[in-house]
């Protein structure tokens, strides 16, 4: 068994215990709370599952020597790790290794605190390997969640209720459509502020993440991107995108994950695309933010707000993947034999409302508004304009944020599927005139994706209050279900 350590150094520890405690950060304008069911010692984050490994972000509020104990089913925390030594508001990321694939094993992180002699243990948590084709599981997908919205577009306590609701059912994974942390909302871009924006997020996404791992797609509010960088390490960009992979384990290549391979000045390895297999299933994300040399949707700080920004004047051909991650999309979807694909990005285009009313324009789909098919001038040595490229590929589905609304849509045989938030308590159909045909619902919630051999089931769980759970609403209820028969054949 091998249990490789690195810390990966915040802000201050007082500033990062403090804001694990939900305590005022410079940048917010209010505090946020710490949820009711956090394990009151820190949190525990998943990422980057293989068959045979797991690595772990731990924050922790204090200083104290911890061990992983895990085992399986009949065998439990029969295997111990070496020990690490934590840090208060430190993150801290590891990887344990030696796991079966197709397994799912218990674990509880057993740690002694300095200056204590008697030694505790955490909650019991999960880890679930990579699953064997032909297999059944299950995930779930988060669409904007907007923290610094309080109390308008996000209630605290509605999104600890979401997030507990998918955490019971023990996803595999769980997936984050971007939106996440709001970097531009802040008056103040440090180090320090930046770092508050991800901390915030980390107790609540540690409801569901100490037993499914977290994966995060770049969304326009984030501001990691390539616009946002001057060549210094105090960038916007370069901060933003620190911060993400200090506080989450994000993918890099590494054989069983492919994507983006080329590291940045003062960040190294981005981590922003990625794609890996899972049971019957290729998932695949994609980030159009990183790689547009212009603002998208909105810049930090420009603009006539400048406490969130402003919309550039811009040509949105000027928006893009770029070259490589076009490429690499290309490759993972074509060669792939999965029975079933799916793809992940904050919104079509990267910006706009609506779905498959955007999938005809620009590299996406190749035309301007006037329908002038510009695709081979603008893109000069792609093969097809993204949405034609899913078409071929065999896409089944493809996942959105952006526009707080869940509509379920179709084009050419791929569905697109956008998510709502998970805390918004408006039930309202926000920006639903943007969607000019499809399946819409109001309302907060998740998607929950069951894949199964013969087929996978689409269902929005919807989340209430207590208060709100009246004329028959009830918190967990299914508002809409479809299924989509698979479009590929296992290897």
């Amino acid at each position: 068994m091998l249990l490789l350590g690195g810390i990966y150094v915040q802000a201050t520890e007082k500033q990062a215990a403090q804001e694990r405690r939900g305590g005022q950060n410079p940048g917010r304008s209010r505090e946020y709370p710490l949820p009711t069911k956090a394990w009151l010692e820190g949190s525990i984050l998943q990422g980057n599952v293989t068959a045979n490994s797991v690595e772990f972000a731990i924050h922790f509020l204090s200083n104290a020597e911890a061990t992983f104990e895990y085992g399986t089913a009949g065998k439990p925390f029969s295997l111990k790790s070496q020990t690490v030594s934590l840090k208060a508001g430190v993150p801290f990321q590891t990887k344990l290794g030696g796991l079966s694939p197709s397994t799912t094993y218990a674990y509880r992180l057993r740690y002694k605190k300095s200056g204590q002699n008697t030694e505790e243990v955490s909650p019991t948590y999960q880890i679930q390997t990579q699953r064997k084709a032909g297999e059944a599981f299950m995930f779930f997908v988060q669409g904007d969640s907007h923290p610094e919205r309080v109390p308008k577009m996000h209630i605290p306590s509605l999104y600890e209720r979401t997030l507990l609701l998918a955490a019971a059912q023990k996803p595999d994974l769980y997936i984050c459509l971007g939106d996440d942390f709001s970097v531009d909302n802040l008056r103040e871009r440090t180090k320090q502020t930046v770092e508050g924006v991800y901390t915030k997020q980390v107790p609540y996404l540690g409801l569901v993440g100490h037993s499914s791992p977290i994966y995060l797609v770049n969304g326009n509010h984030e501001q990691a991107s390539k616009a946002n960088l001057d060549g210094t390490p105090q960038s916007l960009g370069v901060l933003a995108q620190t911060a993400r992979n200090r506080n989450f384990v994000q993918p890099a290549p590494d054989g069983f994950y492919t994507g983006n391979s080329e590291p940045v000045e003062h960040i190294g390895m981005l981590r922003n695309y990625f794609a890996w297999t899972w049971g019957d299933a290729l998932f695949v994300t994609i980030d159009p933010y990183w790689h547009s040399a212009t603002a998208v949707d909105n810049s930090a700080g420009k603009g006539p707000k400048e406490e969130g920004g402003g919309k550039r004047n811009r040509n949105l051909w000027d928006i893009t993947l770029g070259d490589t991650q076009y490429k690499w999309l290309t490759k993972t979807l074509l060669d792939s034999k999965a029975k079933y694909k799916f793809v992940f990005a904050h919104h079509v285009n990267g910006t706009g409302r609506g779905g498959v009313e955007n999938a005809t324009l620009y590299e996406w789909g190749g035309k301007d508004p006037r329908g002038a098919d510009l695709f081979k001038s603008k893109r000069p040595g792609w093969d097809l304009p993204i949405h034609q490229l899913f078409v071929k590929a065999g896409v089944s589905i493809f996942f959105q944020g952006h526009d707080h609304i869940y509509c379920k849509q179709e084009l050419d045989g791929v569905i697109y599927q956008s998510c709502p938030c998970p805390a918004d308590p408006t039930n309202s159909l926000i920006n639903g005139d943007a969607y000019k045909g499809g399946e819409k619902v109001p309302g907060a919630g998740l998607v929950r994706v069951t894949v199964d051999p013969s087929q996978t089931k689409v269902d929005y769980l919807r989340s209430y209050e207590p208060s709100a759970e009246v004329d028959g609403r009830k918190h967990g209820e299914i508002a809409h279900t479809y299924t989509v028969k698979p479009k590929g054949a296992s290897k």
